[in-house]
């Protein structure tokens, strides 16, 4: 079980034009019929302690700040994965995300069946708008990397 880094290849233009930030990772698993969602789910349906920890300790110190802690929005509802609203959905490919006052970010994941295996890829699309979506975002980094990794891992750990 590999997980690799590659060159994001979404249609920026579609799910974020003015994005500064992309990344992406793929794993290969044994699971011959995975679709978006069903990795999705298992991506984001059970976060490690380390990881829940995390996001409580970011939600805190974001709090005073304005920053949504969520993306759950009652005036627009939408289907959520964790705490990700559902932007577009088909069996090859899900676009989860949310727009701040200070970023707006999608995670796209795609699919695909090979055989006995799927390929399951998840780019990170990333536009700050000021100073502070900035910060953040450069604050944030050597976590995005490492989370981005164990949430593929589940991927494979429940296939």
């Amino acid at each position: 079980m590999t997980i690799s880094e590659i060159t994001p290849d979404v249609d920026r233009a579609r799910w974020l034009a003015d994005a500064d930030f992309a990344d992406a990772f793929r794993i290969t698993v044994e699971a011959p019929a995975l679709d978006a969602r069903m990795a999705a789910e298992r991506m984001l349906g059970q976060a490690p302690a380390w990881m829940a920890a995390l996001v409580k300790l970011r939600n805190l110190l974001v709090r005073p700040f304005g920053l949504k802690t969520s993306g759950a929005d009652a005036q627009n509802p939408r289907p959520m994965i964790g705490m990700f609203p559902v932007v577009d959905e088909t069996p090859q490919r899900i676009v989860l995300g949310f727009d701040d006052m200070h970023l707006d970010f999608r995670v796209v994941i795609d699919a695909a069946s090979h055989g006995k295996t799927s390929q399951v890829t998840a780019t990170t699309l990333v536009q700050t708008h000021n100073a502070l979506g900035r910060i953040y975002l450069t604050i944030i980094m050597p976590f995005h990397r490492l989370v981005a990794k164990t949430m593929l891992r589940q991927v494979a750990a429940s296939a």
